[in-house]
């Protein structure tokens, strides 16, 4: 019994003392709690940051093609666009350095080949201006389908894949949209055949009996494909308007190069990249489409390969 007494005195005592230090704990925190005078430091996101819904700007068109904004269906297919687009702010920064980059080399090819301007916009949509493979195996900035780009003139095999070359696909994404608009004579047309394929755009003109892209009841990714396209139009063209600043110092920029001609095998570009003191791995940067560590060419066919001029990378040893 003494034992048992001693022991509940014992707790008794911790308990007090725990009770003690529990309460100057709080009272810490509740210190720590209390608002401060000075205003700057107040990190309230909300005073600082607004979110609100879009003004669609009222002369929304694709190609010179106007879109029916009467149309209240139409319209929230539209805001859903510039919502997710406008607030998807990592992604849009991204989109607009590298558009700096290449659309460069994208717009006088589009002009020469007679595309509207605003299809530089649809490799935007298709790829993020990047070297994507899809699950279905299209390919590239343009994301050409291996047979395709053979249709249309581009060399695809485990050694060159002429679709990840940005000029080159760039023409046969011409002439396959020039193809469509001759047989559509519409733009918007075009462009849905271009994502979904010209089998599915026919059925679904047959089935449903319209001959106009706004008409036709789409697949999910072919529905937003034109509004999604015509959002990141007017994000890119106009991004101060829709809360981006950003400086030319931070957009991404070509590094200037000169071409070398290459007509026979190459059994090693490790030591074909030492002879212009590059590395492996940046003349892969500038030339995608060679796949492999060689270059077979056993037709002696004339490739040419892109080398960065000195001084804009580190060079090798």
């Amino acid at each position: 019994m003494k034992i048992l007494k001693n022991i509940l005195m014992l707790l008794g005592v911790l308990f007090v003392v725990g009770s003690l230090v529990f309460a100057v704990n709080v009272n810490e925190v509740r210190t720590a709690l209390q608002p401060v005078e000075n205003d700057s430091i107040n990190k309230n996101v909300a005073s600082e940051y607004r979110i609100s819904a879009i003004d669609i700007p009222s002369d929304l068109n694709f190609a010179g093609e106007i879109v029916p904004q009467e149309d209240p269906e139409i319209m929230e297919r539209v805001d859903r666009e510039f919502l997710v687009n406008t607030y998807w702010q990592s992604n849009a920064l991204l989109l607009m350095k590298r558009a700096h980059k290449y659309f460069p080399v994208i717009e006088p090819i589009l002009a020469k080949n007679g595309i509207p301007d605003d299809f530089k916009y649809l490799a935007v949509a298709e790829s993020g201006l990047t070297n994507v493979v899809s699950p279905a195996g299209a390919t590239g900035f343009w994301q050409i389908m291996k047979e395709t780009g053979r249709e249309y003139g581009l060399e695809v095999n485990s050694n060159v894949d002429e679709r990840y070359h940005l000029e080159k696909s760039t023409e046969v994404a011409c002439k396959y949209l020039n193809k469509w608009k001759d047989n559509y004579g519409s733009w918007t047309l075009t462009a849905a055949t271009y994502n979904a394929g010209p089998g599915a755009i026919k059925k679904y003109m047959g089935i449903q009996k319209v001959d106009n892209y706004y008409d036709l009841l789409l697949g999910e990714e072919t529905g937003r494909y034109l509004f999604r396209i015509m959002a990141i139009k007017e994000i890119l063209t106009h991004p101060e308007k829709y809360g981006y600043h950003i400086e030319k110092e931070d957009l991404y920029s070509a590094v200037p190069t000169f071409t070398v001609e290459v007509d026979k095998p190459v059994t090693n570009f490790a030591d074909f990249a030492n002879e212009y003191e590059i590395t492996y791995k940046i003349l892969k940067r500038h030339n995608p489409w060679l796949r492999e560590p060689h270059l077979n060419n056993t037709s002696q066919k004339k490739y040419t390969i892109e080398i960065p001029n000195k001084g804009y990378y580190k060079e090798s040893k």
